[in-house]
């Protein structure tokens, strides 16, 4: 059978009693006890394709190194494979309906994938669904696997492909900071220490920074990204490796290395790899450091781009919509205020993580689901949130040169350059009677004739270069 049938209710028992299933869907028992019980958020275990190709492809391997074990036959690992593989495609995400915050420890986000694979499996080799004669979800597609080492395993999994998509938008948005440090390379800008006037500078400098900070939020993204592709698998329960055959282990990480081309690692100890889930401390906090720092940036725009009167209006940010129902002609720099406010998402986020890995008890952590739906959380709202921001916005900044110059010009800021040229007891003088006097410094110097306009502006640029060794 190459399609799914469409036949009539079944009925499948466990302990607890009978449940009646819908014909079209290759759920079991198991799933809809997970379901009755524990759904308690609106997202299932397909809304993330990651986390449902992961969990794919652990099944896929698994049944290659028990083929290759002789738990199962060439048979069974065939419809299985083919299972997996069809659920990859994204045809059975309608079968996946346990609550992606399930609370039993993974135990229903397993079987519910173990089902639906079973009962494809035993459609494939013309059996029907819930009757699991040829294919069985636990003594076949769960076979030397245990929820314990399968859930982390597809869990690391699905966070080390997400994150992949996560650094290239990083990068992304590094470059085009990079190219706006260029294109305002040469406009002069008044820096600001505390919110007051500090020391000249240019425009180029401060997107030079941006750009500088994003590299490097990618750069430890990738790190800890790496530190996911060591995998539990194997260790079934609690680290023993007990109900998987000896070859098990070696054979299921080579074959998942083939499926996935990803060189994922057995632990070198299968007990810490059981009992700690330290790694998802670091993702999140780099989620975290990533989301505040470019919500500081944000912030940043926010407030050179701020009036286009009242404010500083240094920037010109792209007009993406109205600002208000009721003040006419209004526009809000909705992007920047978009990625402050996902960056308090992330924050949450990431303290949750926190206390879900913290209280792991003994020799596993039973609250995996809430980390895997907090991170998945975190890097989605990045990677949407961060692709909307460079498109939408920093793509399309514009400076106003004349009004950067004319803030520096009219400042205070100004005598910080002009040290070296008349010393420093001169330069206080001149700065008193130009606040006293309510004019700028540069006009008082150049009616004096002590330094002319032009040659005070050469100061002023040459003092708003790095002054670094080479």
């Amino acid at each position: 059978m190459n399609k799914l049938a469409q036949g009539e209710a079944r009925v499948e028992r466990d302990y607890v009693g009978e449940v009646t299933i819908p014909g079209d869907k290759l759920y079991g028992v198991n799933t809809v006890r997970g379901v009755d019980n524990l759904t308690v958020s609106p997202l299932t275990i397909a809304h993330y394709p990651a986390f449902r190709d992961a969990f794919a492809q652990v099944k896929w391997a698994a049944a290659l190194a028990n083929r290759d074990n002789e738990v199962i036959t060439g048979e069974q690992c065939e419809a299985i494979v083919a299972a997996c593989k069809e659920l990859i495609d994204g045809h059975f995400d309608a079968s996946l309906v346990v609550d992606l915050m399930e609370g039993s420890g993974g135990t229903s986000t397993n079987m519910n994938f173990n089902e639906v694979i079973a009962n494809r499996a035993q459609q494939i080799l013309g059996h029907a669904a819930g009757t699991y004669e040829v294919v069985h979800p636990n003594d076949h597609v769960n076979h030397s696997q245990s929820t314990n080492d399968v859930y982390p395993a597809a869990l690391k999994m699905a966070t080390h492909a997400m994150l992949g998509s996560l650094v290239s938008e990083v990068t992304q948005l590094a470059a085009l900071f990079k190219g706006k440090a260029t294109e305002f390379a040469d406009i002069l800008h008044l820096g600001r220490t505390c919110l007051q006037d500090g020391q000249p500078m240019r425009l180029g400098q401060l997107f030079g920074g941006y750009a500088a900070l994003t590299e490097r939020l990618a750069e430890e993204l990738a790190a800890v990204r790496d530190k996911l592709r060591t995998l539990p698998l194997g260790g079934t329960a609690i680290g023993t490796g007990f109900g998987a055959p000896a070859g098990y282990r070696a054979a299921v990480y080579a074959h998942l290395q083939r499926v996935t081309g990803v060189d994922y690692q057995a632990p070198a100890n299968p007990f810490d790899a059981m009992q700690n889930m330290d790694v998802f401390s670091r993702v999140s906090a780099e989620l975290r450091t990533c989301a505040v720092s470019l919500a500081k940036i944000a912030s940043d725009l926010t407030v050179l781009s701020s009036g286009p009167v009242g404010g500083l209006g240094e920037l010109k940010l792209p007009e993406a919509q109205a600002g208000s129902s009721i003040m006419p002609g209004k526009v809000n720099p909705v992007l920047p205020m978009a990625m402050i406010q996902l960056s308090f998402a992330v924050v949450g986020n990431d303290v949750a993580v926190a206390q879900a890995v913290q209280y792991g008890e003994l020799e596993i952590n039973h609250f995996e689901p809430v980390v895997g739906s907090r991170v998945f959380d975190s890097i989605a709202l990045l990677s949407n949130g961060i692709r909307r921001f460079g498109e939408k916005c920093v793509k399309g900044i514009e400076a106003d040169a004349a009004r950067n110059e004319e803030h520096l010009l009219e400042s205070m800021a100004v005598a910080t350059a002009l040290v070296p040229r008349i010393g420093y007891a001169r330069v206080s003088k001149l700065a008193r009677q130009s606040v006293a006097e309510g004019r700028s410094l540069v006009a008082i110097l150049d009616e004096s004739g002590l330094l002319p306009r032009d040659e005070t502006i050469a100061a002023i640029r040459k003092a708003s270069y790095p002054v670094f060794d080479a």
